[in-house]
């Protein structure tokens, strides 16, 4: 069968080897090929599923595309532990190990300015939601009793229906505002704390499956070292609000300031040389 090489991340040489267990796409430990002063981390993986258009195809599948960013996800973790790496976009893939080296010469000067920039650094999430409660569905009307039965209380007049509207649809603009309000303040002061920080558009919660309205959705690169202080500030920060929720991720591989997408949807091409950006 032919096989290709699958790419997850760039690295300088590190004394060690990612943490046991941690397997690639193609069920064994990822390989290290070294070129030079820099290491690819690669897997071998089959041309009927890796090539150009069955690649597209596979793309366009929800479920394989999930399961192949759970691995390039936790080989990338993996390597966070032992160094700093580049994580390379989702479906990296070079014909052949003289395809790496190739990627590697190509991409060389830059590789080497990212993995400075990111070296001992981490990426933290966080996100803001508005949770707001759900406006109930209208009441329906009451079916008339007989005639010759006492009637009911007569119900609600329209003007108190409307009145009751109006006040859910301002309790819910209220905590939108409380919301974006945080958000603000929240990103203002973590940025501060951060050596970079990314505003990424924010999620919709039809397709995150996360209740309520995402406000928030920021990236923020932390010395490794600084991370639990980070934390605490960020716990700091969040006042206690039932209709706000704060959510605090990582630490991550620095997909966020790695210079290109590193998540779902981007696909290398085969042979590409894949670089980060500037």
């Amino acid at each position: 069968m032919n096989e290709l090489r699958y790419v997850y991340a760039v690295t300088r040489p590190f004394d060690g080897v990612p943490p046991e267990g941690v397997r690639g796409l193609d069920g064994e430990p990822p390989r290290l090929l070294r070129h030079g002063d820099l290491v690819a981390v690669v897997s071998r993986v089959p041309a009927d599923d890796f090539a150009e258009a069955p690649l597209k195809r596979h793309l366009e599948s929800l479920d394989w595309l999930s399961a192949t960013a759970r691995t390039h996800e936790a080989v990338v973790g993996a390597l966070t532990a032992v160094t700093s790496p580049v994580p390379l976009r989702l479906a990296t893939v070079c014909v052949d190990d003289s395809g790496v080296r190739g990627l590697l010469d190509a991409g060389h000067d830059r590789f080497v300015e990212t993995l400075q920039r990111l070296e001992g650094r981490v990426e933290w999430g966080v996100k803001v939601y508005a949770d707001p409660e759900p406006e109930p569905e209208p009441e329906p009307e009451p079916e008339p009793e007989p005639a010759e039965e006492p009637q009911a209380p007569a119900p609600a007049t329209g003007r108190d229906y409307l009145r009751r509207r109006l006040s859910r649809r301002q309790a819910r603009e209220s905590v939108w505002e409380r919301a974006e309000t945080l958000s603000r303040t929240l990103h203002a002061e973590l940025a501060l704390r951060a050596q970079a920080a990314v505003l990424h558009r924010p999620q919709d919660s039809r397709l995150s499956g996360t209740p309520g309205q995402n406000i928030l959705n920021a990236a923020y690169l932390v010395p490794r070292e600084r991370g639990e202080e980070f934390a605490t500030e960020v716990g700091r920060l969040t006042p206690k609000d039932p209709g706000v929720r704060v959510e605090l991720t990582g630490p991550w591989a620095p997909y966020s300031f790695a210079g290109h997408a590193g998540h779902a949807g981007h696909a290398g091409q085969v042979g590409q040389e894949a670089t980060p950006g500037p």
